[in-house]
C-alpha cells in the first residue's frame, strides 16, 4: 500500500545485524520456542524434550500488486494451527518496501517435533508505509491488505531436498477464487548451536555514483551461499544518505548466521531508492575469513560490475569495501551466568486496592475459600511463584503489598509479613503471609506502582557497590488501573540502568492497556516526564487470565518470555561476563554451564536432546 509521499525512514534501517551499543540491544536472545531459561526449568524437572531448533527463511515472487503509484510493501506472519483450529502466531518478518519478489531477512524460530504433526500457515500482507516505521509487532493487521495464504506441515519441508518448499498462495482458508496470486518459498535451516559471534564495522571509498542530482544513497545486503547454490540474506545495514564514501554503524553476526568462518557470504552495495528498485552499485565474495584478513591487512576489496558479473571475469570496479574494525567475541547465555554464580533475587508485591472487593465477598479477588480453592491471587502467586523461584538462589523473597491500610493510613509499600520483616521464606512464605494479611490490612487505594518500584531499585541499586553479581526482579500481581501512570514511568526510566527486571502479573477482568504500555512491546522505550527515555526495557506483562488456560508449560513461558533477555541486555551492556570459575568450562562447552546438546538420526532428520545441568557448577565460588 505504497504512495508517492510514503514515508520511507523505515526501510532505511538495519535489518538482523544486532546492532551494539548503549543506545541498542545487543544480539537479541532466540524467541520462547528456544528459550534456555523455559528449557532448564523443565529439564531440572525430568522432562527431556525431543526436538530440532530451525529457523525458516522466507522469500515471495510474483506477488500481487494492490498498489497505484508503487508496487506492494509485503510482509510475512507465520502461524502454527493448534488441535482445535485456532492459529498462534510464531512471528513476523521485516517489511520489504514496494517489491513483489521480495526475499525477507528476519528468520522465524520454531522448535521441530518429529512425534508431532505441525501445520503452519502463511499469511502475506501488503503493509500501508504509513506504518512502515513501527515495529511489525505493533502492526494491526486489520489495517493490512491480505495478499494471500499458504499452508504446509513442518515436516513437508524438513524432509524436502534442499530443506526448500515453494508453496501456491490462495485467498483464505483455501478458497482459490483468485488465480495467480503468487508463490512462497520457505527454507528451513538447522540452528547452530554456537557461542560464537562477530563484530565488524564497514565502509565504503569511491563509490560509483548512480543519482543524477545528488549522489548515491548506499546500503550494504549480505547474504549466505547454501547447499543448494542458492543464496539466504542475513542481514543488510543501514543506509547512509548522499554518500560515496559512507561508514555504517558497527553490526555483529552471530555463527547462526554466518555458519563458518570460511562459507562464502555475498556483498552486495546498492543506492537506495524508494520506489524499491534498488540500483546495485557492485556485489564481491567473501568469507569471514577472508574480511578479518582484510582488517588485519588494512586494504579494501573491489567491488564487481554487476552488468558484466554474470560473464564470470566482471569488470573491476574503483568502489572498494575497507573493514574498519572485526573481532570475535563469545555469546554468553543466561544459564551460563546463573550456573556461574550469579544470583537471581526475586522480590513480591501485592495489590489490596479495594477495587479488588471485600475478602468476604465470595466475588472477591482476595476471597479465601473455605473449600480451599485459590482465589485469583493466590493461583497467581502459586503459578508463577513456583516459576520464579526455581531461578532464586536462597528463595528468601522481600515481600510487600501496596493501596492498603496499615496503622490506620494508606500506605503504598508495606511488609506484606508485618512487624515480622520484610522477608519470606519461598512460595508458601507467600502464601502464608498473603493470607495473614488480608486479616489485619484495610483495602484502599489508589493503585500506584512508583513507590514499590523505588523500594525494589533502591535495593538493586545498593547491590552494585558490593556485588555486581545480583540481579533483581519484582513480581507485582494487581487487579486494577494504575493512577500514578507518569510517576511510575518516571520510576522505571530510573530503574532502566540497574540490575532490575519487573514482572507485572495481572488478575482478574480489568482492563490492562496501561500495562501494556509500561511492557513497551511496540519497540519505544519508555520516556519520563524530564524526556529522558529508559537505557532498556525492563518491564514485562502477564495476564494471568489467558496464560492459566494453558497450562504449566505456557504459564512458565509467559513468564521467562522476557527475563533472559533483559538480564542479558543488562549484562552485555556493562561487559559483565560469566564468573571466573566456569571460563574453562564455558570455553569448552561444558555441560557444567549449559544444557549439552546430543543428537540422534531419526529418518532423514536429526533430533536434539538435551542433558541436566551438573549442580556441582552451581556451587562455584562467586568471590
Amino acid at each position: 500500500m505504497g504512495g508517492c509521499f510514503s514515508d520511507v525512514r523505515g526501510g532505511k534501517q538495519a535489518v538482523g545485524v544486532g546492532l551494539t551499543g548503549t543506545t541498542m540491544s545487543p544480539i537479541p536472545i532466540s524467541n520462547a520456542t528456544v528459550n534456555d531459561a523455559v528449557g532448564h526449568f523443565f529439564l531440572a524437572r525430568g522432562f527431556q524434550q525431543l526436538f530440532t531448533p530451525l529457523e525458516l527463511s522466507l522469500s515471495a515472487s510474483r506477488l500481487r500488486d494492490c498498489d497505484i503509484l508503487s508496487k506492494s510493501d509485503p510482509m510475512v506472519v507465520v502461524y502454527s494451527k493448534k488441535r482445535d483450529g485456532t492459529l498462534e502466531e510464531l512471528g513476523r518478518t521485516e517489511v520489504i518496501m514496494n517489491s513483489l519478489d521480495p526475499a525477507w531477512i528476519k528468520k522465524i524460530t520454531i522448535a521441530y517435533h518429529f512425534e508431532i504433526v505441525q501445520p503452519l500457515i502463511f499469511h502475506v500482507y501488503d503493509v500501508d508505509t504509513k506504518y512502515y516505521n513501527l515495529p511489525v509487532e505493533m502492526l494491526k493487521l486489520n489495517d493490512a491488505e491480505f495478499l494471500g495464504e499458504g499452508s504446509c506441515v513442518l515436516s513437508e519441508i524438513v524432509t524436502k531436498q534442499g530443506q526448500s518448499l515453494t508453496l501456491d498462495l490462495h485467498n483464505r482458508n483455501g478458497n482459490r477464487g483468485l488465480k495467480n496470486l503468487g508463490k512462497l518459498t520457505v527454507h528451513a535451516e538447522e540452528t547452530v548451536a554456537s557461542r560464537n559471534m562477530i563484530e565488524v564495522k564497514f565502509r565504503c571509498s569511491r563509490l560509483e555514483n548512480k543519482d543524477l542530482f545528488s549522489k548515491s544513497d548506499p546500503f550494504l545486503r549480505i547474504s549466505r551461499i547454501i547447499e543448494n547454490g542458492g543464496s539466504v540474506p542475513i542481514c543488510k545495514t543501514e543506509v547512509v544518505d548522499n554518500n560515496l564514501n559512507p561508514i555504517w554503524r558497527p553490526l555483529c553476526l552471530t555463527m547462526q548466521q554466518f555458519v563458518s568462518k570460511d562459507n562464502p557470504l555475498i556483498i552486495e552495495c546498492f543506492d537506495f531508492n524508494s520506489s524499491g528498485n534498488h540500483v546495485l552499485i557492485g556485489n564481491l565474495q567473501k568469507s569471514v575469513a577472508d574480511l578479518e584478513k582484510l582488517h588485519e591487512q588494512k586494504t579494501g576489496a573491489n567491488f564487481i560490475s554487476p552488468s558484466s558479473a554474470h560473464h564470470g571475469h566482471g569488470k573491476v570496479l574503483k568502489g572498494q569495501l575497507l573493514v574498519d574494525h572485526f573481532s570475535e567475541k563469545q555469546l554468553y547465555s543466561f544459564i551460563d551466568y546463573v550456573s556461574s554464580g550469579f544470583e537471581l533475587n526475586f522480590m513480591v508485591a501485592v495489590d489490596f486496592t479495594a477495587s479488588n472487593g471485600h475478602p468476604s465477598d465470595p466475588d472477591s479477588l482476595h476471597y479465601i475459600d473455605p473449600s480451599g480453592r485459590f482465589n485469583a491471587y493466590q493461583q497467581a502467586i502459586m503459578e508463577v511463584g513456583e516459576v520464579i523461584q526455581f531461578y532464586d538462589s536462597d528463595k528468601h523473597f522481600p515481600a510487600w503489598g501496596f493501596g492498603g491500610v496499615t496503622n490506620g493510613a494508606v500506605s503504598h509499600c508495606f511488609n506484606l509479613n508485618g512487624s515480622s520483616g520484610v522477608e519470606v521464606e519461598g512460595v508458601q512464605g507467600i502464601m502464608a503471609a498473603y493470607a495473614s494479611a488480608l486479616n489485619h490490612v484495610g483495602l484502599a487505594g489508589p493503585t500506584l506502582f512508583g513507590p514499590v518500584i523505588n523500594n525494589a531499585a533502591e535495593i538493586a541499586g545498593q547491590s552494585l557497590s558490593c556485588n555486581s553479581r545480583k540481579y533483581f526482579v519484582l513480581l507485582i500481581i494487581t487487579d486494577g488501573v494504575l493512577t500514578d501512570l507518569q510517576e511510575t514511568k518516571d520510576a522505571l526510566v530510573r530503574a532502566s540502568d540497574l540490575p532490575l527486571s519487573i514482572l507485572i502479573v495481572g488478575v482478574g477482568g480489568a482492563d490492562f492497556k496501561q500495562m501494556e504500555i509500561l511492557d513497551a512491546d511496540n519497540g519505544c522505550r519508555l520516556e519520563s516526564s524530564t524526556g529522558r527515555v529508559a537505557t532498556r526495557d525492563i518491564v514485562q506483562f502477564v495476564p494471568m487470565r489467558e496464560v492459566l488456560a494453558g497450562g504449566q508449560s505456557c504459564v512458565v513461558q509467559a513468564v521467562l518470555e522476557e527475563l533472559p533477555g533483559q538480564f542479558l541486555t543488562y549484562m552485555r551492556s556493562r561487559d559483565i561476563k560469566p564468573s571466573a570459575c566456569s571460563q574453562h568450562d564455558i570455553a569448552q562447552g561444558s555441560q557444567y554451564t549449559q544444557p549439552v546438546v546430543t543428537t540422534q538420526m531419526i529418518g532423514h532428520t536429526r533430533h536434539i536432546t538435551m542433558s541436566k545441568l551438573d549442580t556441582r557448577m552451581m556451587n562455584c565460588s562467586t568471590n
